[in-house]
């Protein structure tokens, strides 16, 4: 099923460009949430007509991504964790836990945007990417350090 973007979609393109997707994800979801229409001659001669404050709208949510990741990339996440033998952890570190921890140094991004291609499970410093716009990605840093034994 071929349509057109009314926003951006992380995983199919930004707004305002024609892509692919499966007949059950277009029908079921991008047309019902009115997230795409179909593309036919008409919708596409519509489309071409917003274009103008599409792109508008697209170079306003780059800019203030861009802006957001000159803030974020110098966050230092400090998250301590049960270690078991050294520098183990008994558990790992996800991208909930660096989540939590941005959201209380009042940074706020979504889950899904931390890009961690696997759990942490040894204690060490790890440079994180987090996903703001689409090519724009700035690291963070994510301390992992040992929780006080005498703590609880």
């Amino acid at each position: 099923m071929k349509v057109i973007l009314k926003e951006t979609i992380d995983t199919l393109g930004i707004a305002g460009s024609e892509c692919v997707v499966a007949e059950g994800y277009g029908r079921n979801y991008l047309l019902p949430q009115g997230k795409a229409i179909i593309a036919t001659a008409q919708n596409r001669k519509v489309m071409e007509q917003t274009r103008a404050k599409l792109e508008l709208q697209i170079a306003k949510e780059r800019k203030l991504a861009e802006e957001m990741a000159g803030k974020v990339k110098n966050i230092v996440c400090t998250i301590k964790a049960k270690v078991h033998e050294d520098i183990r952890l008994y558990g790992s570190v996800t991208t909930h836990d660096i989540k939590e921890a941005l959201d209380s140094q009042d940074v706020s991004v979504e889950r899904r945007s931390i890009l961690l291609a696997e759990p942490i499970k040894e204690i060490g410093e790890y440079k994180v990417a987090i996903r703001l716009y689409k090519d724009v990605e700035p690291e963070i840093t994510v301390k992992v350090i040992a929780e006080d034994k005498t703590e609880k």
